[in-house]
């Protein structure tokens, strides 16, 4: 796997574009091959201007973890920060009301003094990236089995992480995992916790095609956002306070006008999610008979329940389109994963490397002392785990994903009353911006299908106790138990939580029948996980030894690590693909397809542009940010290795200069956490000319613009 390091003979021979595209390589750990191939390619600068190890300022310092499940970059000296709408649709959602309705309006803070706060979000720089699989690996060589190695992993992950908060308590360190826990990291971040939203464009421009669109090429979303970083007047993090100043940036990315072709150069950089590269074949179909199969049922009836009652109701609409893209994200991605799974023939791709690496191990002795039974191990252990794993996926999707009743008694149960007063009325303060999300008709129509799919999906030895009751004293009516449950919780209102709080005695918490659902759901949670973990140091173990015997075999072949939301950097070329015989897909969209597919769906209100828009599009008077042919682009695609959590990634030029914001990836290669998929596999990102033209035109933020210094 990944990018071959021999330059001379055959590779005059090679079209580069063969080579780009896989792999999300660690930054600091980027090999002088590889460094060469990427100057082959196309990159003009030094590569020490996108990575020094922190001896002066560089591009990756410019680059975000966004809120921990995102991306940012820095574009301006003032912490002004570039991602995606979907990235902070929530934030935008919460400043949302009937009357101030920012997601379907959009925002914009004409002043500083205008840009909101934003409690739930913060960002992480990269400060510092350590190899310590020397100190780790000598402790773990002393331990006998799995279990054994967990702890010593865990015991000096400890020490680790206590002497560097001796030596810097203001930052946040990690002990992070590599190749399955062959290799480890000690990662060292500094997190701002005051963010503020500056601008954000209408859903119908951030969300452009919603869940039809979602995961597809060709696209028209403007999928950006913009935040700004704020920090204490010495420039270390601050919790929100007026008085906090911008972030003075110590690296920003410049921003390009001059767009690109097929063929240019394209980076990003980002802190992508995970994905399962070197994962067994049993291993990929345990994932599509479990987290798929249950995410794709259970959510497609929860969602139709939740969309239903939203198309009813605006105030509801406000309160429910966040959680309903968040899940709507990933039921759309499982689709097209399970179906990309079995078109792209990825387990038969595994089948087929794991009886080539057999036949390396059986010819010589060395490795079959160690690997000779890996494969036999793994497949006896996924086998005897099958049906705890089904029943484990659908209980999570129907029990601790979906009714918010159930969420949120776990959360006063785990109310610490003892906590310091912060983190105590942070604490109430996530519990409260919960119920005022909450509708209690639309959760009982969730809870009241959840009892009936999960009855429908599960033997009559996995029912958990209260089935008896609805069953025995409601007939077996899931409904009629239901209001019964709701009617009689005092946990529907935050009154509970208040009185809880206050130290009311006349309260008794576990009386609650709400509660006591919420137990007994975390008994048999449990005991789940009780059975799993019977087979899980086998499953860990052999997966960890599958991927170190793999990497033996491919040698001297360059393996980059699976993603695990540490900060990665991809490289390719922009290109479209061929999705199959007789159609090609192009590598941009401009401005005329989004008044196409508004045509083609009129009526839709998934495809609806607001008027204004539609005739400032119309008018095609694109200044300085419109393409070589005059017009705008809007979107576009490079074969760069992506996945979820690199949303919001800068998308560069070969100078290093920010062309776009990378946002999605495409239907065809939805299997590529597991396989990437050279033909076909793009990273969609929205064109940095698009962003720029609708926050001057359609937004009148001229002064984003100049700060810019464009």
């Amino acid at each position: 796997m990944g990018k071959r390091l021999f330059f001379s003979g055959w590779l005059a021979g090679v079209c580069l574009s063969a080579l780009a595209g896989e792999g999300m390589w660690l930054p600091d750990a980027l090999s002088p091959g590889l460094r060469r191939l990427m100057q082959e390619m196309g990159l003009a600068v030094p590569y020490e201007h996108i990575w020094n190890g922190g001896r002066q300022t560089a591009l990756c310092d410019a680059v975000v973890s966004f809120g921990g499940f995102c991306s940012g970059v820095v574009v301006s000296a003032d912490g002004l920060l570039f991602t995606n709408h979907h990235c902070g649709f929530d934030a935008i959602r919460q400043h949302s009301t009937v009357e101030h309705d920012y997601v379907n309006n959009g925002f914009v803070a004409h002043t500083r003094a205008e840009e909101k706060p934003c409690p739930d979000l913060y960002v992480s720089f990269l400060i510092r990236s350590e190899d310590v699989s020397g100190r780790i690996g000598e402790a773990v060589s002393r331990t006998s089995d799995e279990t054994a190695r967990a702890q010593a992993v865990d015991s000096v992950s400890r020490c680790l992480l206590e002497e560097c908060q001796r030596r810097d308590s203001l930052l946040r360190y990690e002990v992070v995992p590599f190749y399955g826990g062959s290799t480890y990291r000690l990662m060292a971040y500094r997190d701002y916790t005051d963010i503020r939203l500056v601008f954000a464009p209408p859903a119908s421009v951030g969300k452009f095609g919603w869940d039809t669109d979602n995961w597809m090429w060709p696209r028209h979303t403007g999928d950006f956002a913009v935040f700004r970083i704020y920090a204490g007047r010495d420039n270390r993090p601050a919790d929100y306070a007026p008085v906090n100043v911008p972030y003075r940036a110590a690296s920003f990315a410049p921003v390009s006008l001059s767009g690109y072709e097929a063929g240019s150069f394209c980076m990003t950089l980002g802190y992508p999610g995970s994905t399962d590269r070197y994962l067994s074949s049993f291993g990929v179909q345990e994932r599509m008979a479990t987290e798929n199969e249950a995410r794709i049922r259970v959510r497609g009836v929860k969602q139709q329940i939740w969309r239903e009652a939203m198309d009813r109701d605006a105030a509801i609409r406000l309160r429910y389109a966040s959680k309903y893209a968040s899940s709507s994200n990933y039921w759309k991605n499982s689709q097209g994963m399970s179906k990309a799974v079995r078109e792209r023939r990825v387990v038969e791709h595994r089948q087929e490397r794991e009886r080539r690496l057999m036949r390396w191990i059986q010819q010589r002795p060395d490795e079959r002392r160690a690997y000779l039974h890996v494969l036999t191990d793994l497949q006896l252990a996924y086998r005897n785990r099958r049906q705890a794993a089904r029943t484990h996926a659908y209980f999570t999707e129907c029990f601790l994903n979906a009714p918010e009743l159930v969420q949120l008694a776990l959360r006063v149960i785990n109310l610490d009353a003892e906590a310091d007063s912060a983190s105590l009325a942070a604490y109430v303060e996530g519990v409260e911006r919960q119920y005022a999300d909450f509708d209690i008709e639309v959760d009982k129509a969730v809870m009241a299908a959840m009892l009936d799919l999960y009855r429908e999906t599960t033997d009559e030895a996995g029912l958990l106790p209260f089935y008896q009751t609805i069953d025995r004293d409601h007939q077996g009516d899931s409904r009629a138990y239901v209001e019964a449950l709701y009617g009689h919780s005092r946990l529907t209102t935050p009154e509970a939580l208040r009185r809880i709080r206050q130290g009311d005695a006349s309260f008794s918490l576990f009386d609650d029948p709400a509660v006591t659902l919420a137990l007994d759901l975390l008994v048999a949670y449990f005991d789940l996980r009780q059975q799993l973990d019977q087979s899980e140091p086998v499953v860990r173990q052999g997966e960890r030894l599958l991927g170190e015997a793999m990497r033996r075999m491919n040698e001297p072949d360059e393996a980059y690590p699976d993603a695990n939301s540490t900060m990665r950097l991809s490289f390719g070329m922009v290109q479209g693909y061929a999705p199959r015989d007789g159609v090609r897909y192009d590598y941009r969209t401009t401005a005329m397809g989004i008044a196409e597919k508004v045509r083609a769906h009129a009526g839709d209100a998934d495809f609806a542009v607001e008027p204004a828009l539609q005739a400032l599009l119309g008018r095609a008077d694109f200044g300085r940010y419109a393409n070589a042919e005059g017009g705008m682009n809007v979107c576009f695609i490079s074969d760069n290795d992506i996945t979820g959590g690199n949303s919001g990634s800068g998308m560069f030029n070969a100078k290093g200069e920010l062309i776009g914001l990378a946002f999605d990836g495409n239907w065809e290669a939805m299997s590529g956490d597991f396989r990437y998929e050279p033909t076909c596999q793009r990273c969609i990102g929205v064109d940095i000319r698009y962003v720029l033209y609708l926050i001057e035109t359609y937004g009148k933020a001229s002064h984003l613009i100049s700060e810019l210094g464009l």
